[in-house]
């Protein structure tokens, strides 16, 4: 069975970085999207951006362009976001998932984590 689990979220203030982590298990495939996503309160998902895990393509939301990054962790099943530049508008759950299909946003998402919390606040 197919997992995921995002950690590293926590509360930072305006302009600060952060690196989170997704870390994944069960799967038994290497052709799939490590998407991920966020919600802030009473708004819908959106998504940050997207990693086809063996072609090495990205693709990227407007707001995460130049400011956000997906890549392969240093551990094995691992993806990291680094975010850099927190603005207290990127304050939201973020969650990661394994999709498949295109290197584009949206598309089919199957598998998804539970999610970690981002507060940006001065």
């Amino acid at each position: 069975q197919v997992q995921l689990e995002e950690s590293g979220g926590r509360s930072v203030r305006p302009g600060d970085s952060l690196s989170l982590k997704c870390t994944m298990s069960g799967r038994d495939f290497s052709n799939f999207l490590l998407g991920w996503f966020r919600q802030a309160p009473g708004k819908e998902r959106e998504q940050v951006g997207a990693l086809h895990w063996s072609l090495g393509e990205r693709v990227y939301g407007d707001f995460a362009k130049g400011r956000f990054t997906i890549s392969k962790g240093d551990s094995k099943d691992t993806a990291i976001l680094q975010m850099n530049k927190l603005e207290s508008e990127d304050t939201a759950v973020y969650t990661c998932a394994i999709g498949f299909g295109p290197v584009s946003l949206g598309g089919r998402y199957r598998f998804w984590g539970q999610g970690t919390q981002v507060t940006v606040s001065p």
